[in-house]
C-alpha cells in the first residue's frame, strides 16, 4: 500500500520543520540531535494515531523498531553515524511499505544532488554565508542528514500530491 495523500498532508506541517532542522544542524555541526529524532518519532506516534488505520499504525511502529535495530548494528560496524541511524528509524514509520522501491530511487537521486550541491557550494562564494559550518572542513565525511531530511520531505510532498 502506498502513502495516502491525506496522511501525507497531515504529517507534512509537522515533519518539514524537523527535516529542515536536521539538514541545517548536520551541515553546521555534523550531527543530528536527539531532540530532532525524538520530535520526529513523536509526530508519528501522535499524528499517525489519528490519520492511519490502527493496524497500519502498529505495523509502521514495528518498522521503527526494526530500522532502529538494523541502524544500531550498522553504527556499531562503523557503516553509518548514530544520528543517521536514529533519524532513519524515526522516519521509517512515515514510509508506506509499498513505496520502498520508489523511496530508494528518490534517496539515490537526493544523495547525488546533495553531495554535488554541498561540494559545489563549498568551493564558491556561497560558503561565505556560513563560513564556520563543520561540514565544509570534512574531506571524507558528508552530512547525510542533508540527504535524509530532504528525502523524507520530498517523499511526503510527493505523497501529498500524488498519494493513493
Amino acid at each position: 500500500m502506498a502513502i495516502t495523500a491525506t496522511s501525507a498532508l497531515w504529517f507534512l506541517p509537522f515533519v518539514l520543520p524537523i527535516c529542515f532542522y536536521v539538514m541545517f544542524t548536520d551541515m553546521a555541526q555534523m550531527r543530528i540531535t536527539n531532540q530532532a529524532v525524538v520530535a520526529l518519532a513523536l509526530v508519528f506516534v501522535v499524528v499517525g494515531l489519528f490519520v492511519l488505520p490502527f493496524n497500519t499504525y502498529l505495523w509502521r511502529l514495528l518498522g521503527l523498531v526494526t530500522v532502529l535495530i538494523i541502524g544500531v548494528v550498522l553504527n556499531a560496524a562503523g557503516v553509518m553515524g548514530a544520528g543517521d541511524s536514529k533519524f532513519l528509524a524515526a522516519g521509517a514509520p512515515f514510509v508506506a511499505l509499498g513505496d520502498l522501491r520508489m523511496l530508494m530511487a528518490l534517496f539515490m537521486a537526493v544523495v547525488l544532488a546533495s553531495v554535488a550541491t554541498h561540494r559545489l557550494a563549498k568551493h564558491t562564494p556561497l560558503r561565505r554565508l556560513a563560513p564556520d559550518w563543520a561540514s565544509w572542513s570534512q574531506a571524507k565525511k558528508f552530512p547525510m542528514g542533508l540527504a535524509l531530511g530532504a528525502t523524507l520531505a520530498v517523499y511526503l510532498i510527493l505523497g501529498a500530491k500524488y498519494g493513493a
